[in-house]
């Protein structure tokens, strides 16, 4: 298995590149500022054809380049139906003091040509890939996690693409708008909490943790444990 990761954009934002292997078919996950280079790079070195880029949430630092990366590929852009209109308005998202980041931006946000629509336990089957989409709404109405079985070492079950979800050490903020902490909470008990300790979170930002290791130290999750005890 192949996933190639960078940060990209003054965000940081982590994306993703994901293939069952060289010279072939590949998901992107999360392009944004400054992400088509990245993406080009990755898929020029490892002779892969994009044929779909995944969005863990509609936040302009996870969407930035989708546009420009399904258009270069022809690829079909995956997004949670509550957060598809942050495609083409996402000053929607963001406060005042994100939005000051654009200042000066010249770039077009529009629907790419081809767009889907995801939904709480769908599996999608995409480049020789089986993704498990949860709706883990909180830091947006339609943010959502990808996991996939990992075909590498025995001890490590599934990837997990946490978008903003969870952070190694944190979870993602609440205060934007859209965001909902109570549905964060509510997401972790119900979504994270029961995941197995041995699934790699690469989120989408930061470095990558564990599942294990996130609930023996992420206070958040340490909080949540104590209260269903």
């Amino acid at each position: 298995m192949l996933i190639a990761g960078f940060p990209a954009g003054a965000w940081g934002t982590n994306c993703y590149v994901v293939a069952t292997g060289q010279g072939a078919e590949c998901i992107v996950v999360d392009p944004g500022m400054e992400a088509t280079d990245g993406v080009e790079q990755v898929v020029r070195e490892n002779k892969l054809k994009p044929v779909a880029v995944v969005l863990t949430h509609g936040h302009i630092d996870h969407m930035f380049s989708v546009l420009p990366v399904c258009g270069t590929y022809d690829a079909t852009a995956w997004i949670h139906p509550d957060d598809r209109h942050l495609l083409t308005d996402p000053m929607a998202g963001l406060n005042p003091a994100s939005a000051r980041m654009l200042i000066g931006v010249d770039h077009e946000f529009a629907e790419p040509d081809d767009v889907a629509e995801l939904k709480d336990g769908l599996s999608l089957e995409l480049a020789g890939l089986t993704l498990t989409v949860d709706h883990t709404p909180g830091h947006t109405k339609g943010s959502v996690t990808f996991t996939t079985p990992y075909d590498g070492p025995e001890d490590v079950p599934a990837v997990l693409f946490s978008g903003d979800v969870l952070f190694a050490g944190s979870i993602g903020r609440t205060d934007l708008p859209g965001g909902d902490h109570p549905a964060m909470l509510h997401t972790l008990a119900t979504k994270i909490l029961p995941m197995r300790d041995e699934i790699v979170v690469l989120p989408g930002h930061g470095g990558q943790t564990t599942i294990g290791r996130e609930k023996a130290t992420n206070p958040y999750l340490q909080d949540l444990e104590i209260q269903n005890l």
